[in-house]
């Protein structure tokens, strides 16, 4: 059975950082592309950031872009986003998402976690 678990979120002050990490089990890891989206209150879901698994490769939002960074480790079955200089619109509740197909913006994800909620105040 799959399973994706989120973790990492909180509250945190405009300009501060947040490490979300995404424990995956019940697939091969190594042989997904990892990804994170986000959905804001009010909001429809929206891509945030992923990374394949053959080379690494990876891909953002220009939301979010020069401040988030996707990263994976295959020995822990763990996908990570590294978020700085935080800002209020950053407010969602935050979910990883894999996929055998490295998958840019689309939501068309296999399997999804349930959600870290992250709330940035000003």
């Amino acid at each position: 059975q799959v399973h994706l678990v989120e973790s990492g979120g909180g509250l945190m002050q405009a300009g501060g950082s947040l490490r979300l990490s995404c424990a995956a089990s019940g697939f091969t890891f190594s042989r997904y592309a990892m990804a994170w989206f986000r959905q804001g209150p009010g909001k429809e879901r929206e891509f945030v950031a992923a990374i394949n698994w053959s080379d690494d490769s990876s891909y953002y939002s220009t939301a979010v872009e020069g401040r988030f960074t996707i990263s994976r480790d295959n020995a822990k079955n763990s996908a990570y986003l590294q978020m700085n200089s935080l800002k209020p619109e950053d407010t969602a509740v935050y979910y990883c998402a894999a996929d055998t197909e490295f998958l840019i913006l689309t939501p068309d994800y296999d399997y999804w976690g349930q959600g870290t909620q992250v709330t940035v105040s000003s």
